[in-house]
C-alpha cells in the first residue's frame, strides 16, 4: 500500500491532463523519484498533503515565501481588496504605491514595470538593454536559471564565450547563438568575453548569488569584473534578483559586494505568494520601454490589484528584527544539518549558506560553478530526500536546487528539523531512506 495514496491518485488523474501531471517540471519529482506529493493547505512553517500528514516546508515556493504560508497580513491585505475586483486591465493606485515601497528599498531604482512573473521580469530586462544599447548579444553564465523565456535557455558551447546552442527543443539555434554563456565565478572568461565581443554585447544578466545550481556564492572580484567590464565596453550589467531579492535583506543583495547593476529583475516576495515579477533601473534605460519608448512590453493582469496588495503588506512586515531572525533561523538548519550528518557517520555533506538559504550537496568539494554542482551524487541526495521527506521535512525535489527556511519557523520547528535530519542521516548512513 503507497505511503501517500491520495496523492498517487491525484497524480494518475493529473497526469490524463496536464503535461507530466505538473505545471512545472521540478514538481514532478523527476530529480529525487517516485510519485509527487500533491499538498491541501499550508499553515505558518508547514504544508498539509492529501492524507492530512503535515511537513515542515524548506522548499517555501522556491523563496516566495519569506514569511511562511498564508501570513496574516497578506491574508487580510488580500481579503480587503479582492472583493473590489481582482484585475481592472487598468492603473490603480496599488500599483504605484508598491512600487514607492521598492524605489525607498533600493537605490537607483529610477522607473519600473511591474509583469506577473520572474521569467516576464528579466525577458522584459534584456528587451530593454537591447533597445537601450542597440546592441543584440547577451553574456549569461552556465547554471543560471533566469526564467525559460527562448535566448535565456542556454548552456555553454565549447571554450571561453562560446556561442550558445539551445538548452531546450524548440529554440532556434539563431536565437541562442545571441547568448553567450560563460563560467560562473570566472572573472576571466568576463574579461576575454568583452575583449572579443565586448562591441556586440547589450547586457550581462547574472544571478549576485547563484541559487539554481545549489547554493553557489560570488568568489571576491567576481561581480566586480561584471561592472568593470560592462562600463568600459557600454554594455548594461542586469542583476537577477529574483530569488534574493528582499530575501537576505529589506531591497537588493548585490550592493553589498561594492557593485551597482544598472536594471534589476525581481519576484517571489514581492507577490507575498502570488503571481508577481518587475524589472527597473535607471530612469534612461526604462525610458526605452512603451508608452515612453520604443521598446514594446505589456501584460493584461500586470499590477493587478490583489498582488499588489500582497506585495505591499509583504514589505511592511520586513524590518531588520525579522532579518536578524531569519539569519539565526538559517544558522540553526546549518548547524543541524552538520552535526547530525557527523553524528551519523555521514561524511560527504557539502553545504553553503546565505542567510535563510541552504544549499546541500554530497561528495567532492562545495561547487563554485555548475559543472562542479553537476559532479554531486545525485543518488544520496535522492536517498536523503526522501529520508527527510519521512520525517516530515519537505526538502527541495532536485539536487541543483537551493532550500529556503521562511520567518514562521520558531524553536519548536528547529527541534524538528533536528530530528528530522538525524534520522534521515541514519538512514542514509545504514543504506536506508531509498525512494518511494
Amino acid at each position: 500500500m503507497p505511503e501517500h495514496p491520495r496523492s498517487v491518485r491525484a497524480f494518475r488523474r493529473a497526469q490524463r491532463v496536464l503535461v507530466g501531471g505538473v505545471d512545472s517540471p521540478v514538481r514532478a519529482f523527476a530529480g529525487v523519484g517516485g510519485t509527487p506529493l500533491f499538498f491541501s493547505r499550508g499553515k505558518g512553517a508547514y504544508l498539509y498533503d492529501l492524507d492530512g500528514a503535515r511537513y515542515l516546508d524548506l522548499v517555501g515556493s522556491w523563496g516566495a515565501n519569506l514569511l511562511g504560508h498564508a501570513p496574516p497580513a497578506v491574508v487580510r491585505a488580500v481579503r480587503r481588496v479582492s472583493p473590489r475586483g481582482l484585475s481592472f486591465g487598468a492603473p490603480s493606485p496599488l500599483e504605484h504605491e508598491l512600487g514607492e515601497r521598492l524605489q525607498r528599498a533600493i537605490p537607483g531604482l529610477g522607473l519600473l514595470r511591474f509583469v506577473n512573473s520572474g521569467t516576464e521580469a528579466v525577458m522584459s530586462a534584456v528587451r530593454a538593454a537591447r533597445g537601450f544599447t542597440g546592441r543584440t548579444r547577451i553574456v549569461k553564465f552556465a547554471g543560471g536559471y533566469h526564467g525559460h523565456s527562448d535566448g535565456l535557455l542556454v548552456r555553454a558551447g565549447s571554450g571561453v564565450a562560446a556561442g550558445g546552442r539551445p538548452g531546450s527543443a524548440g529554440v532556434p539555434a539563431s536565437f541562442a547563438r545571441e547568448t553567450l554563456v560563460l563560467p560562473y565565478n570566472d572573472p576571466a572568461a568576463v574579461r576575454l568575453a568583452f575583449e572579443r565581443a565586448g562591441e556586440s554585447l547589450a547586457a550581462v544578466v547574472v544571478e549576485p548569488i547563484a541559487a539554481n545550481m545549489g547554493l553557489v556564492l560570488p568568489k571576491p572580484g567576481f561581480l566586480r569584473e561584471i561592472e568593470r567590464s560592462c562600463r568600459k565596453h557600454g554594455a548594461l550589467w542586469i542583476a537577477d534578483e529574483v530569488i534574493t531579492g528582499f530575501r537576505l535583506t529589506k531591497g537588493v543583495v548585490h550592493p553589498r559586494y561594492g557593485v551597482h547593476a544598472d536594471l534589476v529583475t525581481l519576484g517571489k516576495i514581492i507577490g507575498g505568494g502570488l503571481p508577481v515579477g518587475a524589472y527597473g533601473g535607471r530612469e534612461e534605460v526604462m525610458s526605452q520601454v512603451a508608452p515612453l519608448g520604443p521598446v514594446y512590453q505589456a501584460g493584461t493582469l500586470a499590477g493587478n490589484p490583489v498582488a499588489m496588495a500582497a506585495g505591499a503588506a509583504t514589505l511592511d512586515e520586513l524590518d531588520s528584527p525579522l532579518y536578524l531572525r531569519l539569519e539565526r533561523i538559517g544558522r540553526e538548519l546549518e548547524s543541524a544539518l552538520r552535526e547530525e550528518a557527523a553524528a551519523a557517520g555521514v561524511p560527504d555533506l557539502r553545504m553553503a549558506r546565505e542567510g535563510s538559504m541552504l544549499g546541500l550537496f554530497f561528495g567532492g568539494a562545495y561547487p563554485t560553478n555548475l559543472e562542479e554542482a553537476e559532479k554531486g551524487d545525485r543518488e544520496r541526495y535522492a536517498r536523503f530526500f526522501w529520508g527527510a521527506l519521512g520525517s516530515g521535512i519537505y526538502l527541495p525535489p532536485a539536487r541543483l536546487e537551493t532550500a529556503f527556511a521562511s520567518a514562521a519557523m520558531g524553536e519548536l520547528e528547529l527541534t524538528r528539523a533536528r530530528r528530522g535530519f538525524a534520522r534521515a542521516f541514519r538512514a542514509l548512513a545504514g543504506g536506508q531512506g531509498a525512494r518511494r
